[in-house]
């Protein structure tokens, strides 16, 4: 098994901790990345197998698999143990839909604060954008401290767990804060946070020398 992986790839890194719950060995291929050239030029194999260019890449024998909920979705399959979904079809459900929420709607302002951050280039507008995005990441995170108990998203750890810590920390590396008041969800990103597999792969894309 093959993992084609950028040392910052938000998406990559919600494989990585997959991989480690799970205990599988693996391949790391890691593809070039500078703040300068971002992932330019794209590694050969990753134009090969993904027409979009981007990582995570799986490689599985034959089977290659370029979306990072697919790939959560393939590994739980082909290794069951220890489940990263819950058992009932209701809870599974609430599961995919907090990672997709991750993805697609808190992804937005955590790709602003990064473009504004890590790629900043100083252009007119930059500072507007930047605002607006640790507004958006304000709402977005109050909406969620709502849904969020002490406990895990979906009962036991998850995926949902893993896409959104994934995301909520990096926004909070890239300048954003918790807004004040919030019921659950510092808690719940203690919890997480301390897991040896999340905990793992933070300290690893925190080290990523980003100058």
């Amino acid at each position: 098994m093959k993992l084609y992986s950028g040392p910052l790839s938000l998406f990559t890194a919600k494989v990585r901790i997959a991989l480690d719950e799970k205990g599988l060995d693996y391949e790391r291929i890691e593809v070039g990345w500078s703040p300068k050239t971002r992932y330019e030029p794209h590694h050969p194999d990753v134009i090969a197998f993904n027409p979009k260019r981007q990582v995570p890449i799986l490689v599985d024998g034959d089977v290659v698999i370029t979306d990072s909920t697919v790939i959560l979705e393939y590994l739980e399959e082909v290794v069951p143990t220890p489940p990263l979904y819950p058992s009932d079809a209701a809870s599974r459900a609430r599961c995919r839909h907090f990672e997709a929420w991750a993805d697609e709607v808190l992804f937005a302002p955590v790709w602003d604060l990064i473009e504004t951050g890590v790629y900043a280039t100083g252009s007119p507008g930059e500072a507007a954008r930047r605002e607006s995005a640790v507004s958006a990441f304000d709402d977005l995170v109050r909406s969620l401290d709502a849904q969020v108990t002490k406990g895990h998203i979906c009962g036991e750890f998850s995926v949902a767990d893993i896409g959104l810590f994934v995301m909520l920390t990096a926004a909070l590396t890239m300048g954003a804060s918790l807004p004040s008041g919030l019921v659950h969800l510092p808690a719940w990103i203690d919890k997480v946070g301390s897991r040896e597999s999340v905990r793992r792969d933070l300290e690893a894309m925190l080290a990523v020398p980003r100058v």
